[in-house]
């Protein structure tokens, strides 16, 4: 699995008009799934989203997770993410997961997200979502399992 995480000051989801996710500071993780993800990989990268070092610190260094600032996660399935992208100049998805694969790993990654903190708001698998966020920093990095 990968994440490609945002540290955000706000950010939301949006299907259809309605807002079906929102968070105030914290990480926007778009998550992407590969035909070989397990439920390890999901656990491994649950737990890099819940402390990874991405916020600042008293002296402005990022040493401060998600879980030491109270901050929100908002998880969004994005199947791009998993894309070959080296030859060509048309992405290749021969390497995501199937889509229903792809969507149990992914609420897997949501039941276990929700089970170990109390802030985790969602997309919706397969949607045509809209996301809006203010990225802090702006700070983003790609984390795989």
């Amino acid at each position: 699995m990968r994440a490609l995480i945002q540290r955000v000051s706000r950010a939301s989801v949006d299907i259809d008009g309605e807002t079906v996710g929102r968070i105030d500071q914290g990480l926007l993780a778009l998550v992407g799934v590969a035909a070989e993800d397990d439920r390890t990989n999901a656990d491994r990268l649950l737990h890099k989203l819940l402390h990874y070092r991405v916020f600042a610190d008293g002296e402005g260094r990022m040493n401060c997770n998600l879980q030491q600032i109270e901050g929100g996660l908002l998880l969004v399935s994005q199947f791009t993410l998993v894309a070959s992208t080296d030859k060509g100049l048309r992405p290749s998805f021969s390497s995501a997961a199937p889509p229903a694969h792809g969507q149990v790993m992914f609420d897997y990654l949501v039941e276990q997200a929700q089970k170990a903190w109390p802030s985790v708001a969602t997309g919706r698998f397969g949607a045509d979502m809209q996301v809006e966020l203010i990225n802090d920093g702006p700070v983003t990095f790609m984390l795989e399992t």
